[in-house]
């Protein structure tokens, strides 16, 4: 089938992109991560004091999770008007609704002041987070991969690495404001510090955004643009849809492991809660490295390659990590952290971001490439929860956590070997990319 007519390729907007995706997926994680570390350390003391301490972690956890459970529906939403109307607008306006939600949640009463309208209106302000993020990331990925005309892998992965950047921002805010006053203080307003924040990074946000042109395979694709992308998606992708959330599970629970429920298990295990923050802060700053280092080795050799080795690590790192963190030792608790977070994950994680994009054409990719990442992403929301649950019916064993953290690592493998790989696919191209063992339309290949 046809190419695209595409503009020529213009470097000024390329760096525009990518520094717009990154700084917005650093601001966009900042608010939602924040709420994670928050949900571990703080949420359970102020909006769910009536309950018992594990039982208040189980509940913080839960509404933590709601984010993640809103996350498709953000995708599906901003998805349809992002293959309609482009991706730019988009991303305004989910950068801005992040921005709102997280400057209420620092403004929102305790339980102790309003009863059980605090955490009801806690669950509604993450789920509004949850709906940006879920809108934000696809938006975000598409203006660099599709303005990037080479070396795409290493261009959409600074969208990635956004996250955990945004993690090392939230986790210093909240750690650095806890460290300048006492307990009580912390507890009475100084969490609130970091959330109302938000709106300074919010303009920082956008006026690099709104600097940035819509990008040019849009453009080309605009008047072939399907009226309804969710069900071009559903009708026309479907295996391609569910075979891309299965690459992506494993990356999500191992991040939700990593980044949320293990700050919970190691105050549990006997780390002071600032070790266990210093060594998230350190392990996600150094993930940022892993993130772009591997996304753009899966420019040379594949991102089936990178992901596959990802995958079957983090199988076998599963049974070491608890392990290493009872071992009681600050160091050891780090070196957990920086192999799982900085080495192992972004091997799995770093090349999604070129890869859900290169799964889907133009007309629908803003759709299909957020549902599938959302989709899986739910792992990351659930797996916390999911693992508190078990930590509290079976007294603090974790080998179940680690046989379920491998079962999705197998099922991660699974899948990218039931793809075809993707990194020389081009974005113009009016053919999806079929999976292993179908016979795609010819596409010409990429210098990506």
């Amino acid at each position: 089938m046809p190419n695209l007519s595409v503009a020529p390729p213009n470097r000024t907007q390329l760096r525009r992109a990518v520094t717009s995706s990154f700084l917005g997926s650093v601001i966009e994680y900042y608010d939602f991560l924040l709420y994670a570390t928050a949900s571990a350390v703080v949420f359970n003391k102020v909006f769910f004091s009536s309950l018992d301490s594990l039982a208040a972690t189980v509940a913080s956890f839960g509404t933590f999770a709601t984010g993640y459970l809103a996350r498709p529906l953000g995708g599906v939403i901003f998805g349809h008007y992002g293959d309609r109307l482009g991706r730019k607008r988009m991303l305004v306006l989910t950068m801005t609704l992040m921005a709102v939600a997280s400057f209420l949640i620092g403004l929102l009463p305790t339980y102790a002041q309003i009863g059980s309208l605090a955490p009801i209106a806690l669950v509604a302000l993450r789920i509004l987070q949850g709906v940006a993020v879920g809108g934000e990331w696809g938006g975000a990925v598409l203006m660099s991969a599709e303005h990037a005309t080479s070396r795409r892998g290493l261009w959409a992965s600074f969208t990635n690495a956004g996250a955990p950047f945004g993690m090392v921002l939230s986790t210093a805010a909240l750690t650095g404001t806890a460290a300048v006053m006492d307990e009580q203080a912390f507890l009475s307003w100084g969490w609130r510090v970091p959330f109302l924040i938000s709106v300074v990074l919010l303009a920082v946000g956008l006026f690099v955004r709104l600097r940035v042109e819509e990008t040019p395979v849009f453009e080309a694709a605009r008047e072939r643009a399907p009226r309804m992308p969710l069900l071009e998606v559903f009708r026309n992708h479907p295996k391609t849809l569910l075979l891309g959330v299965g690459v992506g599970l494993s990356a999500f629970v191992a991040q939700g492991t990593l980044t949320t429920y293990l700050i919970a298990y190691g105050v549990r295990a006997g780390f002071a809660r600032q070790a266990v923050l210093n060594a998230l802060t350190l392990s996600s700053a150094l993930a940022v490295l892993g993130i772009v280092g591997w996304s753009a080795l899966s420019d040379r050799v594949g991102r089936r390659p990178v992901v596959l080795a990802g995958a079957v690590l983090m199988a076998v790192f599963g049974f070491a990590l608890f392990p290493m963190v009872d071992s009681g030792s600050t160091a050891v608790l780090a070196l957990a952290l920086v192999l799982g977070q900085a080495v192992v994950h972004p091997l799995m994680y770093g090349p999604l971001a070129a890869l859900y994009t290169e799964l889907f054409t133009t007309g629908s990719r803003y759709t299909g490439a957020s549902l599938g990442y959302q989709i899986a992403g739910l792992g990351a929301g659930l797996a916390p929860l999911l693992f508190a649950q078990l930590d509290a019916s079976t007294g603090g064993g974790t080998t179940t956590i680690s046989v379920i953290i491998a079962a999705c690592c197998l099922l991660t493998v699974a899948c990218v070997l039931a793809l075809r790989e993707t990194s020389r696919h081009d974005l113009t191209s009016v053919a999806p990319v079929a999976p292993s063992g179908q016979v795609a339309d010819t596409a010409k290949p990429s210098s990506a």
